[in-house]
């Protein structure tokens, strides 16, 4: 399960009525793939359908897929959104990462 902190959420509303998403029917797709400074990296996206290798979860009223493949990279993680001069935007904070990059957007196991 991937959980979505309080300030993540405000954030991902948002950008999704920006995005012409609907929050309450429209899901947030996390995956990872092959590449950045540390192997894997994150990705990350609004998605209007779900697929049938995908995997629904839904924590603090934000519906979130993930493909089966990118989800045993993901167990546990959480989605954090650091705001300000200083802020890196979204951030995953992931359990399983043994070695994350200074940005924080990629990872290794």
């Amino acid at each position: 399960m991937i959980q979505v902190s309080e300030t993540a959420k405000i954030q991902v509303i948002s950008m999704m009525k920006t995005d012409g998403y609907n929050p309450i029917t429209d899901y947030v797709r996390v995956g990872v793939k092959s590449g950045g400074c540390s192997g894997l990296s994150y990705e990350l996206k609004f998605d209007k359908e779900k697929n049938e290798n995908d995997s629904v979860f839904e924590d603090n009223d934000i519906k979130i897929i993930v493909e089966k493949k990118s989800f045993l990279y993901l167990v546990g993680t959480t989605l954090e959104y650091s705001g300000g001069l200083n802020g890196k935007g979204f951030v995953f904070n992931n359990p399983n990462a043994n070695r994350t990059c200074g940005c924080g957007e990629s990872f290794s196991l």
